[in-house]
């Protein structure tokens, strides 16, 4: 679980790629009713709990991790595509923006286990250190 100055710099990390991502996008001529409509679309896998937390993280991991747009991305610049680079950049903006505000990458243990926020583990945390307080 992060805290204190390291949870502010993944939070701050977070803030600076989504603004890089709006400059980048922004510096291509991106469509921003575009980038309006799709910047919500990586959290239509939340639907993927619905079968559970373990197929839920997953899912989740999958589509808020950084490998997936940097393919896409590197995809874009390789092949001059403009279409992919954009939903890339759209698509990292969104897990920018996620990790600015404290959502992180998610554990199969609940959908608020997270690498930023672990509410399980400071659950066993505080119990394990008032059994040996």
């Amino acid at each position: 679980m992060a805290t204190g100055g390291v949870k502010r710099l993944l939070q701050l990390e977070g803030l600076a790629m989504l603004a890089a991502c709006a400059g980048l996008y922004r510096h291509i001529g991106g469509d921003w009713t575009q980038a309006a409509i799709l910047f919500l679309v990586p959290d239509v896998i939340f639907v993927a709990y619905l079968f559970g937390p373990k197929i839920g993280a997953i899912g989740y991991n999958v589509v808020h991790s950084m490998i997936g747009p940097l393919l896409l991305a590197g995809w874009g610049v390789m092949s001059n595509s403009h279409a992919s680079l954009a939903i890339a950049l759209i698509w990292m903006a969104h897990i920018g923006f996620d990790r600015a505000i404290g959502a992180g990458l998610k554990y199969a243990t609940g959908f608020g286990d997270t690498h930023i926020n672990h509410k399980s583990r400071n659950k066993s945390h505080m119990n394990l250190e008032a059994k040996t307080a």
